[in-house]
């Protein structure tokens, strides 16, 4: 038995990572939800669903631009009170969502939580890797990153749902609900995290520098890009299986979700035991598939469930390993690192509503194909990345 199947982790350290996932969790939702509230919110407040689709790129675009920002700024901060303040800010953005009565209150209320997140994701995800021993990094990865894939499996579907009953606002309102409750929750219980080091942002720009960090983190720009621009668009890729029910599309949501879940705890132990460069090749091919099979099945309910489940194991599962090799690259910079890690993931899901958009105006079957296109060129960069040698340019 390997040192790696005998670790039992400890419950303190479960609670730990747990709590840093109901974070990032908090976060998702707030965006991922969106995507299954698009028609509703559109009629509701008189603007095109491709206008609601631009708030998400605009919630992603300001965690992207101020997540590194907030990474100096707050790094002499508790991290207790940046992640409860984050998510304060969350729920307090999305309560001002809720309460408006137009299109420009909303997006405000948008651009108040992604503040929130843009300080809350980075100081969730920097801790993770050393939390555990360096051989189970993947894992402690994986357990983090569950709260992006539970968004999913559990937040947006919920969110469809609950639209489907009681309209949009109450489904947000449940989320802004929920994030005062755990803002609440951190403040009092979260204790013991390591603290960032304060680094200038000039010296978190070095990193970016090695083409074996500044590769992979395109990569992710590109393979977040590629999964938001079906999942954001998902209402209208698949009406001609789900008739335009909501309820069918959270049945579909959930799927993929669920199988998400369950992509993302693989490639822990997958990444783990096979290494990081083998589980995203494979990841990645299998998102580009997906996507494909996608544009081609579509008018089936029946197949469109075992497309969103392959869909979801595929594309959460590709995370977990770029994460691992960024850390692996310099263990040293993880947390500079991770931050710029959120950064892609932002981008991707900003520039997501803005192709997935234009492909929607001539096709609602291009819309997984531009998705395809995106996860092949994820994965050809991130290979470039995996097989560089050291730094482009020197310290």
């Amino acid at each position: 038995m390997t040192a790696v199947e005998q670790y039992s982790m400890p419950l303190a350290l479960r609670i730990r990572l747990g709590l840093l996932a109901a974070c990032l969790f908090v976060v998702a939702t707030n965006g991922f939800v969106i995507a299954g509230l698009l028609p509703e919110v559109a009629a509701d407040l008189g603007v095109t669903p491709q206008a609601v689709g631009g708030s998400i790129s605009v919630y992603a675009v300001v965690v992207a631009v101020l997540a590194p920002v907030a990474s100096v700024a707050l790094a002499r901060v508790p991290r207790v009170a940046v992640l409860a303040g984050g998510i304060l800010l969350v729920g307090a953005g999305t309560a001002v969502a809720v309460a408006a009565p137009g299109y420009g209150l909303f997006l405000a209320g948008r651009v108040l939580a992604a503040v929130g997140g843009a300080a809350l994701v980075p100081a969730a995800t920097a801790p993770a890797p050393t939390l555990l021993p360096p051989e189970l990094r993947g894992r402690a990865l994986a357990i983090a990153g569950l709260g992006f894939t539970l968004a999913t499996a559990v937040g947006s579907p919920l969110g469809t749902a609950l639209a489907s009953v009681g309209g949009w606002r109450s489904a947000l309102g449940v989320l802004a609900g929920a994030a005062l409750v755990l803002a609440a929750a951190v403040a009092a219980t979260v204790r013991g995290l390591p603290e960032p080091a304060v680094v200038p942002f000039a010296a978190r720009l070095v990193p970016l520098r090695d083409a074996r960090i500044a590769l992979p983190l395109v990569s992710v720009v590109f393979v977040t890009a590629s999964f938001n621009i079906v999942y954001i668009y998902s209402a209208a890729v698949t009406r001609q299986a789900t008739g335009g029910d909501g309820r069918l599309l959270a049945v579909l949501l959930l799927v993929y979700g669920v199988f998400g879940v369950a992509g993302t705890a693989l490639a822990g132990r997958l990444t783990d035991r096979h290494g990081a460069g083998r589980v995203a090749a494979v990841a990645f091919t299998g998102e580009a598939v997906v996507l494909v099979a996608l544009s081609l099945l579509g008018a089936s309910f029946a197949l469109d469930v075992a497309v969103f489940a392959l869909w979801g194991l595929a594309a959460f599962a590709i995370t977990v390993p770029v994460q691992h090799r960024l850390v692996a690259v310099d263990p040293a910079a993880a947390g500079v690192v991770l931050a710029w890690f959120s950064t892609a993931m932002y981008a991707g899901i900003g520039l997501a509503p803005v192709v997935g958009g234009a492909a929607l105006a001539s096709s609602a079957a291009l819309v997984p194909l531009a998705g395809a296109a995106a996860a092949v060129l994820g994965l050809a960069v991130f290979a470039l990345g995996f097989r560089a040698r050291g730094p482009v340019v020197s310290a």
